[in-house]
Formats: structure tokens, sequence, C-alpha cells
């Protein structure tokens, strides 16, 4: 789903225009982003945590020359998923049976 389509889910759950909606979901991202610029960490129970993370400086080598290159110190940001978001998500996978194959038996 992209911003398009969450603009028409929203607006078809709440009775709002699409523009109504569209204005909305804007405000809601505005104010993460500021919250997180300003180093804020924003908790939505239920569906996760948004926080700013700090990565160390670091040594990495270019694919394209095979050099290494300093990448220096900076701040990112991340996604904790709550438990309810996990627990929707979740797929239960079935346990394998020893000895089977996915492709079946060799004849």
């Amino acid at each position: 789903m992209n911003k398009t389509g969450l603009v028409k889910s929203l607006a078809e759950k709440t009775g709002l225009t699409q523009k109504e909606a569209a204005k909305v979901l804007d405000s809601t991202l505005d104010s993460i982003q500021t919250a997180l610029a300003q180093g804020d960490k924003v908790q939505i129970i239920g569906f996760g945590t948004f926080e700013v993370r700090d990565r160390k400086a670091r040594n990495v080598i270019s694919p394209a020359t095979g050099k290494e290159i300093k990448v220096p110190a900076t701040r990112v940001p991340a996604f904790k998923p709550g438990k309810s978001l996990k627990e929707a998500v979740a797929i239960k996978v079935p346990e394998k049976k020893k000895g089977a194959s996915k492709r079946g038996k060799k004849q």
C-alpha cells in the first residue's frame, strides 16, 4: 500500500473526504518527524515506537573500488513494533517433520 491507498483507506474508515484524510495523515507524519528531529521518542501503544538511534563511525569497503571508506557517525530514525502489531503480522509456520524435504522423495 502506498500513501494514496492509505489516504483512501483512512477516508473510508473515518468518513472524511480524501483531501481531509490526506491532511490528517500529513499532519501526523509531520508531527512524528518533528519529534524525532528534536530527539524525542514517539510511542503509539499497541502499534510501536519511533525513535532516533546513534550510529557509530565505521570503516567500510566500497564495492565499486575495493577501497576502505570512513563513514561518519550519524543519527538514524528507527521503528520498534509493538506487541499488537507483531501479533497481527505474525504467521504460524508449520513445523517440518524429520526427514521430510520440500521437493518430495527422489525416485
